[in-house]
């Protein structure tokens, strides 16, 4: 099963990247790829530079990559309620290669994790609503409240219980969908 892990964010010390690296950790014989947004810079989307230059490489690399991805984990970083500019502008350059769904209908599953008590549920809710008209298969969400005292950094995965508990369930959620559409 190929397992590709998106974090939205261009930090590089990125706490979304660091839980949809454990998120991804969580899933048995797997062979996971994790996406660094600073890979994939483009020049900021505008249509008269796409009509200039066409689509970059690098929005036909990732689509590529989401493509070949037989599960997504994506966890989005909030910028003032919604997705980092970093992210945005890579979803803009690949929504517009011709004939394609940026997400391709790949079942994924949607995280986000801030330091404060939303979690970062305001880019949760825009991508789970956004996400569908642009192919996502969008299985299930989670958000992780008040990153600092649920996540481990040492240990790289979360602490609060019941947290994790949750996260599990959902990536065995994920997993059997998969494991269905192989037979």
């Amino acid at each position: 099963m190929k397992i590709l892990a998106i974090a939205g964010s261009n930090s590089e010390t990125s706490i979304n990247k660091q839980l949809v690296t454990y998120a991804a950790s969580l899933i048995e014989n797997a062979d996971v790829e994790i996406v660094d947004m600073n890979n994939f810079e483009m020049p900021i989307y505008k249509h008269q530079r796409e009509v200039e230059s066409g689509v970059p490489q690098e929005a036909t690399d990732l689509a590529a990559k989401i493509d070949g991805a037989d599960i997504l984990l994506i966890s989005l970083s909030e910028h003032n309620g919604t997705y980092s500019s970093a992210f945005k502008n890579v979803f803009d350059w690949t929504s517009r290669i011709k004939n394609r769904a940026v997400w391709n209908e790949v079942p994924m599953l949607l995280m986000a994790t801030a330091p404060g008590g939303r979690g970062g549920l305001g880019v949760l809710e825009a991508a789970a609503k956004r996400f569908p008209l642009h192919g996502g298969n969008v299985v299930d969400t989670f958000s992780l409240p008040f990153f600092n005292d649920n996540f481990d950094k040492e240990a790289q995965k979360i602490s609060n219980e019941e947290k994790d508990n949750e996260l599990k369930e959902k990536i065995q959620k994920i997993s059997a969908i998969e494991s269905i559409l192989e037979k």
